[in-house]
């Protein structure tokens, strides 16, 4: 079986680098949009960030245009934006595909190691019907719609996901718990 520390990412400047660089770090994996309503999560995300980096913590964004083509742009018009408008500092490689023939093997393993399962505590079901039916994911393991993150603790297993309506407190919540 593959570990996480096995696949290389494309970052913004498009050179390829192993997540073997991120070995004994806490992981929160995610895929992001510019134009999204859970973009403001980034305000959130970045919270995180600062407030576990120095023990071990980082953030991964890989922009997607897949969903309603809402990551619209260059990886540096995206990395500007999300640097500008919310003084992100975590890496923000190269717009990818997560689902589909072009889904980079990452999010394929990502998707494998933790599948789907219904977001916890989130009272508004139709919200995640509806980005099933505009995803066509249905029954399948597969991202649903941006901001969708993982969790990997510092030996690279993968713990947890998170579907973009989940509260960034539960994430919070949860590496406080494997860190």
């Amino acid at each position: 079986m593959a570990s996480i520390y096995d696949f290389e990412v494309k970052t913004r400047k498009g050179e390829m680098v192993s997540l073997n660089e991120y070995k004994g770090k806490t992981l929160l994996i995610i895929n992001s949009a510019t134009g999204c309503g859970f973009t403001p999560q980034y305000d959130e995300l970045e919270a995180l960030y600062n407030d576990y980096k120095d023990k071990d913590f980082v953030i991964l964004d890989f922009p997607c245009n897949q969903f309603k083509e809402q990551a619209k742009g260059t990886d540096e018009e995206i990395y500007e934006f999300c640097t500008t408008k919310f003084n992100i500092k975590f890496p923000i490689f190269s717009k990818v595909e997560v689902n589909g023939e072009n889904k980079i093997p990452l999010f394929g393993y990502l998707e494998e190691s933790a599948p789907y399962k219904k977001p916890k505590g989130f009272k508004n079901k139709s919200v995640m019907k509806l980005l099933e039916k505009m995803s066509n994911t249905k029954g399948t393991n597969e991202i649903r719609w941006n901001f969708t993150k993982f969790l990997v603790d510092k030996a690279g297993n993968v713990c947890d996901r998170f579907e973009p309506v989940e509260s960034i407190k539960d994430i919070r919540k949860r590496l406080e718990e494997i860190l």
